[in-house]
């Protein structure tokens, strides 16, 4: 008898990673209709929205109108990114369960992002830390670029582990490693992922993949050989980097779902409840979104026989 598949957590980030870089805006009450149907197919958690300055999000302008009217379902994280102190206030208002913090390795593409030196963002969200530790929120620190840079190419693995011991040691528990312009490869990330596993044990770890050059699935499935079991996706697989051309997006939540639940790992994931909520997006969006189970439908999905063709000749 084969012993079963370990236990994988499933987080969904297409509320704020999928929805911030989209030209339409979306109503208030569609994006909360959306996360509230996500609640119900079992995700670990679900990242809603984005406490940064309206003028530098319009899509996520209404960030304290979709978390405060949302429906919160027990045993579902509700996360937000905040980019500074004033962010951490507006969304500590508004009752999340965490806040995820955002920063580069690559001192590139930190500059180009968040137009500040590496320093400097540790410094504005070392202020972030100390203001939401005296809450009961807990903290997420997600780290950028830590597979590759589109400007500087590889990224050395000993600056990621001594980035992450700077946030641990400001007592930050739970940590994203992020494949944010889709360089990753999966001996990479597995080697990784033993690395900072092994350097930080206490740490609750996430990996967040892209799908820029068609690796997502394949790196995830790296990341559990390396024993992560939780895994940031989003649905549709809407989302991007401006700073990675010709990019489709994260790694699409239903095509993850469906691979695992073949190979016999506990999700813990609703699928056909995930594909109908998936099915909303086009419309949402205003255009079609890459994921595809939503186009070809499960493995055993079948179709009705067709009709019988007439033999040439």
């Amino acid at each position: 008898m084969t012993s079963p598949q370990p236990r994988l957590y499933l987080q969904e980030v297409a509320p704020r990673d999928g929805f911030q870089s989209e030209a339409a805006f979306i109503p208030t009450e569609d994006k909360v209709a959306l996360i509230d149907a996500l609640s119900d197919c079992g995700f670990a958690k679900i990242e809603v929205t984005s406490f940064t300055s309206p003028r530098a999000i319009p899509a996520l302008r209404d960030a304290e109108a979709v978390m405060q009217q949302i429906r919160r379902v027990p045993g579902v994280v509700y996360t937000v990114l905040v980019p500074n102190v004033r962010g951490a206030e507006r969304a500590l208002s508004c009752a999340v369960d965490e806040v995820n913090l955002v920063m580069s390795v690559s001192e590139t593409h930190n500059q180009s992002n968040l137009r500040m030196t590496r320093e400097q963002s540790l410094a504005q969200l070392s202020e972030v830390i100390k203001t939401v530790q005296a809450s009961p929120v807990a903290i997420n620190v997600s780290l950028s670029t830590v597979f590759g840079c589109p400007m500087e190419g590889d990224i050395d693995e000993d600056e990621v582990l001594r980035l992450a011991d700077r946030f641990c040691a400001l007592g930050v528990e739970r940590m994203t490693l992020c494949d944010t312009t889709g360089m990753a490869y999966p001996t990479q990330v597995r080697q990784l992922c033993e690395r900072v596993r092994q350097a930080f044990p206490a740490l609750e770890l996430t990996l967040h993949f892209h799908n820029t050059r068609g690796m997502a699935l394949p790196n995830a499935l790296a990341a559990i050989e390396a024993g992560i079991d939780r895994f940031d996706a989003s649905l549709g697989g809407l989302g991007g980097c401006p700073y990675a051309p010709g990019a489709t997006g994260n790694a699409c939540t239903e095509d993850l779902v469906h691979m695992l639940d073949l190979m016999g790992f506990d999700t813990g994931i609703d699928l056909p409840a995930l594909l109908q909520a998936a099915r909303r997006l086009p419309a949402l969006v205003g255009h079609e979104v890459p994921g595809q189970v939503l186009k070809a439908g499960r493995r055993l999905d079948l179709h009705a026989r067709p009709g019988a063709q007439a033999c040439a000749g």
